[in-house]
């Protein structure tokens, strides 16, 4: 029995994948495995039978990466699957920059008790009047799962799209419309675009990429819209850029004490991917890269190991091990099989950065001398016995 803590409310859809094999418990010191989504896990200690954790989401920053993978922790999480709910919200922030549709229907509040409100509406509706969006100019910075997504609707909508992105995926190109001009200077971006949108993770050398220098390349009146993450704006300037006029608007879903307080910002409680279908389908996205991990070794959209496949095993036993990524561990961990008489019938070993992953197939059950040996080897961090 394998035995399954949430840390958050989960969809009962993804939780509804967990078959009799599963127990659902509210005990973490017992859970094999963890699903979370924004609860901060960063101070938390883990337990030594805890295998892997879910993030039912996109975004890992409460999770504390390279600790989990010290401890032979796999974390999984969810790209793609909140990818439609953003790219909507994306779409509906540059339609309310464009015309000033929030300040139209509060002004229109307003004058509810008027008894000539219809006349009242048509002289004063010019105080809100704005543009259209087609054959404007979008730069999308970030090209995965929601990037991509925005880049296509825009230009189903008929804007001009530009898309830059250094680190693009072959799947993500894959998904791109054809009318996507791939640019490999971002400043094109910030020189030409009416609309830039920000749809990449926030990193060290990216924070605040949307400041003072990067402000002064843009367009006078650009908009900006951030769904991304919120640092990844300097607020200071950004205030700045809005007070002069320089930005026209600034659309944020992450509210804080600055931006709920700046004039022409359009700011979002947070709800890029707060739709049920999202959350569905972060729930049974994680839920099944869970199942796959503990029940076949296999590790997909894993932030802190590489991915490794080997389908379900049809051998008489399978071992994985999570290990360091430095020389001769492959040939200490076949050795350890061959000095315990175990015949190899397949292997697959993959790196990412200084961890690596290996899956072994053989052709008899694995002892715990076995696993003891391969615990011992220096650089090993956790030995698991699939099958």
């Amino acid at each position: 029995m394998k035995k399954i803590h949430c840390l958050n409310a989960i969809a009962s859809v993804g939780t509804d994948i967990f078959d009799e094999n599963y127990e659902i418990t509210d005990n973490i010191n017992e859970a094999d495995a963890i699903m979370v989504r924004s609860a901060a896990m960063g101070d938390m200690e883990f337990s030594k039978n805890l295998l892997a954790i879910a993030r039912a989401g996109a975004g890992v920053n409460n999770i504390p990466l390279e600790r989990c993978a010290d401890a032979g922790i796999v974390v999984f999480n969810t790209p793609g699957a909140n990818a439609n709910g953003v790219k909507e919200l994306v779409i509906c922030g540059m339609l309310l920059a464009a015309r000033d549709v929030v300040g139209g229907i509060e002004w229109t509040r307003s004058i509810k008790d008027s008894d000539t409100i219809s006349k009242d509406v048509e002289k004063g509706k010019k105080n809100f009047a704005g543009g259209e969006i087609k054959g404007k100019k979008l730069g999308v910075i970030g090209l995965g799962a929601i990037g991509a997504e925005v880049a296509n609707a825009a230009a189903s909508l008929g804007l001009e799209v530009l898309g830059y992105d250094p680190y693009i995926s072959v799947n993500s190109a894959w998904r791109l419309s054809r009318k996507i001009k791939h640019i490999t200077d971002i400043n094109e971006i910030f020189k030409d675009c009416d609309y830039i949108t920000l749809h990449v993770p926030l990193t060290n050398d990216n924070k605040g990429m949307i400041g003072k220098d990067s402000i002064a390349e843009m367009k006078d009146g650009v908009v900006i819209l951030n769904f991304a993450r919120d640092l990844l704006v300097d607020d200071d300037e950004m205030e700045k850029a809005l007070e002069s006029g320089k930005v026209a608007r600034y659309v944020t879903d992450f509210p804080n004490t600055k931006s709920a307080k700046m004039e022409k910002a359009i700011v979002i409680p947070h709800l890029g991917a707060s739709t049920q279908e999202s959350e569905d389908n972060c729930a049974v996205m994680a839920a099944n890269e869970l199942v796959d991990y503990l029940e076949n070794g296999n590790i997909k959209n894993s932030v802190n190991f590489p991915s490794c496949d080997m389908g379900v095993c049809q051998a008489e036993g399978r071992v994985a091990i999570l290990h360091k990524n430095i020389p001769n561990m492959i040939g200490q961990i076949t050795s350890a099989f061959a000095k315990n008489g175990y015949n190899i019938s397949d292997l697959t070993n993959k790196s990412k950065a200084s961890r690596a992953y290996t899956l072994i197939d053989i052709e008899s059950k694995a002892s715990e001398k076995l696993v003891d040996e391969l615990n011992a080897i220096d650089g090993v961090l956790k030995v698991r016995v699939i099958k």
